[in-house]
Parts: C-alpha cells; structure tokens; sequence
C-alpha cells in the first residue's frame, strides 16, 4: 500500500492528511510512476482552497513530479519502464509515492537534470517559458516588470529575460528578497511595501512604462499594474495569490494607452504533446547553458505538506520547493 496527501474537504493547510492509498495499475495509455520528489506551486493552494475545483472529493492535489517509471499500460510509446520523467500539469494526483499518469503528459529527462531538480522546475520553468516567448516575446531592448521577483516563476523570468537581453524590473517583499533577485538577474527590485511601485517604474523608464508586466498577484496589483505599460503594451496576468481580480471594464484598456491583456495558462500552452515538448526543450536548453539556474531552496517531507502550503502561502519560501516521498 503506498502513501498520498488526501484532502476530504477544501479549507486550510490542515485539509491535507497522509493516507494509505492504493494507485492501481496502468490502463491504456498510462504508466505507474513510482514519484521521488513533487513540486510544491500555488496553483496547489488554489485547488486545496476550492478556488479552483478539483473534480472530485476526496482527492489528492499536485501537479509537479518526478520519478521513475515502473510499469506501462497497453499502447504506451512515449516511456519505457526504467525511464527517468517527468511531468507538469493534470491530472491532479502529485502528493503520493506511486501514481498512475498519461504516458503523454510525461517528458524524459537528460542525464543532466536529477528528479529532484526536475520537479524544482517543470511546471514554473515552463510557465516562465511561455510567459518570456508564447504571451509576450521578450528581445533585446525591452523593459519588463515582473511580481514576485523572488518567488519561483519570478527567478526564472529574471534570468531568462536578462539573457535575452531584457531590462529587468521586480517587485518583492523584504531586502533579502530584493538582493536574491538581484542575484538572478533582477536589474531594479522594488519593495513594493516601502515604494510606490508604478512611480519607480515611470522613474527607471523615463516616463515610458515597461513593454510587459507579468502579474502572478492579482488582485493588490492589477490596475497599478497597468498603470506601468507603455502605450500598446502587454499584461499578463497568470496568478491571484493577493486574491481574484474584479470584474474589468474593458473601457479601462483603451483609456490607459491600448493595452493588451491576456490571462494565460500552462495547460492550455502546453496541451498538444508537441507544444509540451517544445516547452520543456527550451527550459531544459537554457539551464543547460547555465543561462538559468534553478536551486530548490526549501524541501519538506510529503507528510508535511499542509506545513509547506502555510510557509508558501505566509511568503516564508523563496524560488522552488518540493515535497519528498517516503520522508
């Protein structure tokens, strides 16, 4: 009998229990996946919270693992039993030992990248990557705001719009926080509690406004947000961790300068398996070179997931956290 993270109800951390649970065996087109590390990301807290519905209860939440494969359905092409994957978005089910999971929703990973690495990186490097070239393509020149500089998608947007040669401004929390985004390539943090963070960004730009604000923080920042683009350009609201953002008259984008506004989503950019790998050739590529580095900077047992969702959700984390099974 294997172990998961069972949640009966929403609510709270406390939801979240360690249970015996029995995965079963692959069907068409699965493999069982005995997992040895789990990403801990926000959009955990949204299905633990009901903010976003899993679609049943009782459940087990997560999307982000990594592991090897033990076994594989009827069908399955993709994987091999022994093969080191892993995976970044549904179905829910990552906080467990063992899990059955679509062959196609799995990436191999190159000698270079442990499980323990991958599952630091797979779903916010891949968000990072469609936020950096699918929404909004970052080149040279551009000045791009991101929220949450120190958090894990927001370290790697610094590093790789720095290496694409962006000019990179950051909001964060703390001074610790501002000088780890420094170090990741954050050209300008702000602490956005002690500056007014629209009128440092009209500062550094000279009046013009940032080319693209990626807003994983919702509802706090959302129209200070806009305040920051120049005339035509790009918001990209891809989280609410503040809360959901109100109803939005779209009057509002005309009369700040012809915005755009999009509210993007890893599982729709990655949905067809060729999109899925693209994704993840690119991340792998740029951490290859050394372009982004990816540390995981916090690890908890899984049986102590619901302690890792109150550290994430009170901020006390930085960059990626995972979770260890058996532990």
């Amino acid at each position: 009998m294997a172990k998961a993270i069972i949640m009966h109800e929403t609510g709270g951390p406390e939801v979240l229990h360690l249970a015996d649970y029995d995965p079963g065996r692959p069907g068409l087109g699965e493999v069982l996946l005995r997992q040895e590390a789990v990403g801990l990301n926000f959009i955990d807290v949204y299905h633990r919270t009901g903010l976003y519905p899993l679609p049943s209860l009782p459940a087990t939440p997560g999307m982000e693992g990594a592991g090897i494969v033990e076994a594989v359905g009827e069908g399955v092409t993709e994987v091999a039993v022994g093969d080191r994957v892993a995976y970044a978005g549904p179905p829910p089910g990552a906080y467990s030992e063992i899990r059955i999971m679509p062959a196609d929703r799995l990436v191999k990973l190159p000698e270079f990248i442990s499980t323990r690495h991958a599952a630091s990186m797979m779903l916010q490097g891949m968000t990072a990557r469609y936020l950096v070239k699918g929404c909004y393509g970052v080149k040279a020149g551009d000045k791009i705001l991101i929220h949450a500089a120190a958090g894990g998608v927001g370290l790697i947007v610094c590093q790789w719009a720095k290496h694409l040669g962006a000019t990179v401004i950051g909001t964060v929390g703390s001074p610790q926080k501002a000088e780890l985004a420094r170090d990741n390539g954050c050209d300008h943090p702000i602490l956005y509690r002690d500056e007014d963070f629209v009128a440092r960004v009209k500062e550094i730009t000279r009046a013009r406004g940032v080319d693209v604000v990626y807003d994983s923080v919702g509802q706090s920042t959302f129209m200070q947000s806009l305040d920051c683009l120049r005339p035509m350009g790009m918001m990209v609201s891809f989280g609410q961790s503040s809360g959901s953002i109100p109803p939005l008259d779209t009057g509002v984008l005309a009369a700040k300068g012809s915005l755009f506004l999009t509210r993007p989503s890893l599982m729709v950019y990655t949905a067809k398996r060729e999109d899925l790998l693209v994704h993840a050739h690119d991340l792998f590529e740029v951490v290859e070179k050394g372009a982004v580095k990816i540390e995981v900077r916090q690890t908890y047992p899984l049986a102590e997931a619901a302690q890792a969702h109150s550290d994430l959700e009170g901020r006390k984390t930085t960059g990626s956290t995972i979770l260890i099974p058996g532990q």
